[in-house]
C-alpha cells in the first residue's frame, strides 16, 4: 500500500473517531443529501486536511484548540461543490485563471473542459498550454482531448492546426486527460469516417469517456451515434430530442450558456415526463464573463433548474453526485462523505442558489462573493499573441458578392439567426443587383457576411448573407468565430466591414463594431484572437460597451456575439459559412451565395 495513501486512510479513521482532532469542522448545517434525497438539519462536517472525516450529528468530539469552526446555525445549507459537465473556458473571453476567480465564489469547484477552441489555433500546443495553467489554479480542471479540430473536413473550413488520431491517441494517455470532446462530426461517425472512429476506438481501449454532440439525431441515426460508444450530449433544444437520448442510455447534459439557453425547454423531461434524473447533467457550454460576473455559473444553471419546477436537491444533484459518477469520480467527489475532498458550499438560500461561502480542498477559499486566495496571473508566450495572419488588407471588393446581371434580381442563400438556439434556418431570397453586385436588404434584415481565412494567410473569403441580426448600418467582425476561429463578419455594407477586419488584424484579435469608418467599441483579445489577458471585470465592462455599441446599430439579439460567431461552425445544420463558402450542412457541400 502506497505510504501517502496509508497515511490519508489512517489520518480519516482517527479523526472521525475523535483521536485526531479535526483542521475544519461545519456544524449546525442543514446538510444537502445527494445520495437519499435529504435534507439533514444540524448535521456536523469534520475535514481533515483535504477531506471529509465525519458527518454526522454529534461532531463535537471532531473539535480540538486549533479546529476551525463554521457554525451555520441551522440557517445556512450544506451542499457538494458544483461541477460543470461540459464548458469551453475560451468563450469567456478569459484566461483560465481569470475564469477560476470569478467562478469559484459562485460555488463552481470543479469544471470539464474542452479547449477545442484554443487547439483550432494553436493545436496541440495549445492543449498543452491550459493542461500546465490549469496544474496551478485551485479550481480542479478536468480536461478532455478534442475530438474535431477541425470541426468538420478540411473541405469545409481551414483550421489554424489539426489534431489527428495519433495526435489524439497520445494525449488520450496523460493522466490529466479524462475523456475525448465532443464529437461534434456525427456525419463522420454515421459515415464511419476512420480518422472520426479512430478516436473514439482509442479513447474506448484506454477507459475513457467520449462525449457527444448530436443536434436533432433521432431514430436510428441517433442509434447509430450512441452505438459507436459516445455516451453523452450537450445539443437537445428540445424535450422531445432530450427524452428520445435519455430513453437511448445517453446522459442528457442540459445547457444553460449567454445564447444558449436550453433549460426551459429540455428540463420538461424532468417536469412533465416525470423521469429519473440519474443521467442528467447540467452545463452551461460557452458562457461570456459579464454573464457570470451578473448572472452566475452553475450556481445560475441550478436556480434556472429550480425555477423550472424541479426539487432544489434534485437540481443540485444533477450538477454534483449525477457529473461526478458519469465521469468516473464519485468515489472522490459530488456528494458529502466520508473519505471524498473535501468541496463544498455553502448556500443562504436553498431555493435561489445564493451562495455565502466556498471551501475547496478542505480551505474556506471564498467567502459572500469574494475570493480569498491569491491566484498567480499565468503568462502567457508571445508567439501566442501573434495569430492574425491575413495575407495583405481586405478591400471591400474582396467582400463583394458579385453576379453576370448587370441589374434586377437575383436568388440568393440566406442563413437564419434563431435567438438563443445553435441551429439555423436554410432560406432563400430575392436580392437586388445593382451594377452587377448583389445587394443587402435592410428592409427584410439581410446584411452581409463573410468569413476571413486568418491562419496561414491564404487570401480565402468566404461571402453570403445572414438575416435575423438586426443589424441597421455599420458591421461588426471577430476573430472568434467557432471553431476554426477565422475571422467573422457581418454588416450593412462592405466599407465598414473591411475597416473592421483589417483593424482585428492591427491589433491581433478581438471584437469590434464600426460605423462609417469609427470605431464605436473594441474588445483586444491577443491570446490566440480568443481571450484576453486583462482581469475579469475589466473584460466585461468592455463586453458590455461593445453589446451596447451592437445594439446601436439594430441588433437587439440576446447574446449577439456567440449567435454570429456560431455561423461558422459548419456541423451544425441547417446552412453555414466558412472561409471557404457557404456550407450546406444538410447535404454536407458548398453551395454558391445565389442561384446560378
Amino acid at each position: 500500500m502506497p505510504s501517502k495513501l496509508w497515511e490519508v486512510m489512517y489520518s480519516l479513521i482517527d479523526t472521525a473517531l475523535g483521536r485526531v482532532k479535526a483542521d475544519l469542522v461545519i456544524k449546525n448545517a442543514n446538510l444537502i443529501n445527494v445520495y437519499s434525497g435529504e435534507i439533514i438539519e444540524n448535521s456536523y462536517v469534520a475535514i481533515k486536511g483535504d477531506r471529509i472525516a465525519y458527518v454526522g450529528y454529534k461532531g463535537e468530539h471532531t473539535i480540538g484548540d486549533s479546529t476551525i469552526v463554521l457554525d451555520l446555525e441551522g440557517r445556512e445549507y450544506l451542499a457538494p461543490g458544483f461541477l460543470d459537465a461540459h464548458v469551453h473556458i475560451e468563450s469567456s473571453m478569459l484566461t483560465l485563471t481569470e475564469f477560476a476567480k470569478i467562478v469559484i465564489p459562485r460555488g463552481t469547484t470543479g469544471v470539464f473542459i474542452d479547449p477545442h477552441e484554443i487547439c483550432n489555433v494553436l493545436g496541440e500546443y495549445g492543449f498543452r498550454l491550459i493542461a500546465e495553467e490549469a496544474k496551478r489554479i485551485p479550481l480542479k480542471v478536468f480536461l478532455q482531448v478534442p475530438s474535431c479540430v477541425p470541426a468538420a473536413s478540411l473541405k469545409f473550413e481551414s483550421p489554424g492546426a489539426i489534431m489527428d488520431s495519433n495526435t489524439v491517441r497520445k494525449l488520450l494517455k496523460r493522466d490529466d486527460v479524462i475523456a475525448l470532446g465532443e464529437m461534434m462530426n456525427y456525419p463522420g461517425v454515421l459515415n464511419k469516417d476512420s480518422e472520426v472512429m479512430n478516436k473514439i476506438a482509442y479513447s474506448l481501449l484506454l477507459g475513457k469517456i467520449v462525449t457527444g454532440h448530436a443536434p436533432g439525431l433521432y431514430d436510428k441515426e441517433l442509434s447509430a451515434y450512441i452505438a459507436s460508444g459516445i455516451s453523452s450530449c450537450h445539443e437537445s433544444t428540445r424535450s422531445d430530442e432530450a427524452l428520445e437520448k435519455l430513453r437511448l442510455g445517453m446522459y442528457v447534459i442540459i445547457r444553460e450558456g449567454s445564447a444558449w439557453r436550453d433549460v426551459k425547454e429540455v428540463v420538461k423531461i424532468v417536469t412533465t415526463h416525470k423521469t429519473d434524473i440519474d443521467h442528467i447533467l447540467l452545463a452551461t457550454d460557452d458562457r461570456h464573463s459579464e454573464d457570470i460576473l451578473e448572472e452566475g455559473h452553475i450556481d445560475f444553471v441550478i436556480r434556472r433548474v429550480i425555477e423550472e419546477g424541479v426539487d432544489p436537491i434534485r437540481a443540485i444533484k444533477m450538477a454534483t453526485l449525477n457529473t461526478a459518477r458519469y465521469y468516473g469520480l464519485e468515489s472522490e467527489l459530488g456528494g458529502i462523505s466520508p473519505g471524498k475532498i473535501a468541496d463544498l458550499v455553502i448556500l443562504k438560500d436553498l431555493s435561489r442558489v445564493n451562495v455565502s461561502k466556498v471551501i475547496l480542498d478542505g480551505k474556506l477559499i471564498a467567502k459572500e462573493g469574494k475570493l480569498l486566495a491569491k491566484i498567480e496571473r499565468f503568462k502567457y508566450p508571445k508567439e501566442v499573441k501573434q495569430t492574425i495572419k491575413l495575407k495583405r488588407d481586405i478591400t471591400p471588393k474582396d467582400l463583394e458578392i458579385i453576379c453576370n446581371k448587370k441589374k434586377g434580381k437575383v436568388r440568393a442563400h440566406v442563413i437564419r439567426v434563431i435567438e438563443e438556439k445553435t441551429i439555423t434556418i436554410h432560406e432563400v431570397e430575392e436580392l437586388n443587383v445593382e451594377n452587377y453586385k448583389v445587394q443587402p436588404d435592410l428592409e427584410k434584415d439581410i446584411i452581409f457576411a463573410a468569413v476571413i481565412e486568418r491562419h496561414k494567410g491564404t487570401g480565402r473569403v468566404g461571402k453570403g448573407f445572414v438575416r435575423g441580426l438586426g443589424l441597421k448600418k455599420g458591421a461588426f467582425a471577430s476573430s472568434v468565430a467557432h471553431d476554426s476561429h477565422n475571422i467573422i463578419v457581418i454588416g450593412a455594407n462592405t466599407t465598414d466591414m473591411t475597416y473592421a477586419v483589417n483593424e482585428l488584424k492591427r491589433i491581433g484579435g478581438g471584437m469590434i463594431v464600426v460605423v462609417n469608418g469609427n470605431i464605436k467599441g473594441k474588445v483586444e483579445l491577443p491570446i490566440a484572437g480568443l481571450m484576453s489577458d486583462k482581469p475579469a471585470e475589466e473584460v466585461a465592462e468592455e463586453v458590455i460597451r461593445l453589446r451596447r455599441s451592437l445594439e446601436s446599430l439594430g441588433c437587439r439579439i440576446k447574446s449577439p456575439f456567440m449567435t454570429i460567431s456560431l455561423l461558422a461552425l459548419t456541423v451544425i445544420p441547417e446552412i453555414r459559412l466558412s472561409d471557404k463558402g457557404l456550407i450546406d450542412v444538410k447535404k454536407m457541400k458548398i453551395i454558391s451565395p445565389i442561384e446560378v
